[in-house]
């Protein structure tokens, strides 16, 4: 397909979106289903334009003076992947697969300098959100934004159970991947501009034997900051699929134990050929049943939550989601937060350490939950940032990621990874 032909289908898989409300994975699933002649570069390159013009919808909204599928996807085409308008509306004529040639209009908007906007459309954020940001980053809030509009680089984390970063990085030479900058076992590879693909890693020889996970840096920092030591008893009271249980065992070395909970088995599911695959024999698994964990209580060294959340920093990766969140559905995930946080507690043994984590870059959902945490149990007392990470990393914490309450905080403007909060906790007594 020819670049007329994939801004056709991208118009078309986001009307999808817009107005059946479908997960854009989906779409693009289902597109590409209907038209099997086109092959992986092209479908690649319509999911490229399809995410990039939900990445900056508001942006390009705001320079197009409307946010149809239509003029979001050509204002990528102009101003993302650098096409000239006229040349652009000349190469639709005589294309049968081609969008309706440009109006004058949309030449005009595309071709002039980006307009005036508010301040919400140029971080390209809900405007309801404005103000959450701005506390969480002050002045910067805006250039956080804009950070979540750009593409996510693809991180893996070595699983030293099987291997070493020399290794994968030998074994995947071919992508060019480089070592991540803060994680001490990720490996990166860069996204691409314009119809780049992505690397399909988990097709790879390295991949099936068990060497290296994919896991965004800040999962692997986050997942390093618990501080799991071999010989621990660790409960992952939220596992999800376990990307890092995977890391907690590597850390631990297969010594000590850790058990794998989550109140959803479907989450949950994939986690037993993953340990397979990772060689990780620490882990216990435990089903959501009634009583599963009640053998728990008061004996683990550490319990990591990683808690449900919006998401919000995973806007990189999943942008239909930033414009999907609701005042409504983040109640609802502060209800979650609260209610896992305050089961939590009753795991720790004196002494133990609660590692509570989120992929939101909220300050509702990060300190302000733990802020009322630490009101009705004071026995628990925040490990600052720096101490914290001195001892997971055995460095000094880089400038502007420690919060105000001791936790830390990564997004993709200030460390290029996704968005993630992390906080740990000491139980006192």
């Amino acid at each position: 397909m020819r670049l007329p032909g994939r801004l056709s289908a991208a118009i078309d898989v986001l009307t999808e979106v817009e107005t059946r409300r479908r997960p854009v994975s989906e779409a693009l699933k289902s597109w590409g289903q209907a038209n099997r002649f086109a092959g992986a570069g092209d479908r690649a390159a319509i999911g490229n334009l399809v995410y990039d013009a939900l990445r900056r919808r508001a942006s390009h909204a705001a320079l197009m003076g409307d946010d149809s599928p239509r003029s979001l996807v050509l204002a990528v085409a102009v101003r993302d992947w650098g096409e000239n308008p006229k040349a652009l509306s000349q190469s639709f004529a005589g294309d049968a697969h081609a969008p309706e040639p440009l109006t004058e209009a949309e030449i005009a908007r595309l071709s002039a300098p980006a307009p005036e906007m508010p301040a919400h459309a140029a971080a390209d954020v809900p405007e309801w959100l404005a103000q959450s940001l701005e506390r969480a980053f002050g002045d910067s809030w805006v250039d956080e934004g804009r950070g979540f509009a750009g593409r996510p680089s693809l991180d893996l984390r070595v699983n030293t159970l099987k291997s070493s970063r020399e290794r994968v990085l030998k074994s995947l030479a071919r992508f060019n991947p480089q070592p991540t900058a803060v994680a001490p076992l990720g490996v990166t590879m860069p996204a691409g501009a314009r119809d780049a693909r992505t690397p399909n890693v988990t097709t790879d020889e390295g991949y099936l034997k068990g060497w290296f996970e994919v896991q965004d840096q800040g999962s692997q920092i986050v997942a390093t900051l618990a501080n799991a030591r071999p010989g621990d008893q660790v409960l992952d009271l939220c596992a999800g699929a376990g990307g890092k249980t995977l890391a907690l065992a590597a850390a631990m070395d297969n010594r000590g134990q850790i058990f794998a909970f989550d109140s959803d088995r479907a989450r949950l599911a994939p986690i037993y050929d993953r340990l397979k695959r990772n060689g990780a024999r620490n882990v216990q698994v435990r089903a959501p049943e009634s009583g599963a964990l009640d053998d728990l209580a008061g004996k683990m060294d550490r319990v990591v939550v990683d808690a449900p959340c919006t998401g919000t920093g995973t806007w990189r990766r999943r942008p239909d989601i930033k414009w999907k969140l609701t005042p409504e559905l983040l109640a609802q995930r502060l209800a979650d937060q609260s209610a896992v946080l305050n089961q939590a507690t009753g795991f720790l043994k004196p002494g133990g350490h609660l590692v509570y984590i989120t992929c939101s870059i909220l300050p509702q959902e990060n300190d302000d939950q733990v802020q009322a945490l630490l009101a009705t149990h004071t026995n628990l007392a925040v490990v600052p940032a720096v101490e914290a990470w001195q001892a997971a990393f055995g460095t000094t914490i880089p400038s502007g990621l420690a919060t105000e309450l001791g936790g830390v905080a990564l997004t993709p403007h200030r460390t290029n990874t996704d968005g993630f909060y992390c906080i740990v906790l000491r139980r006192l007594a």
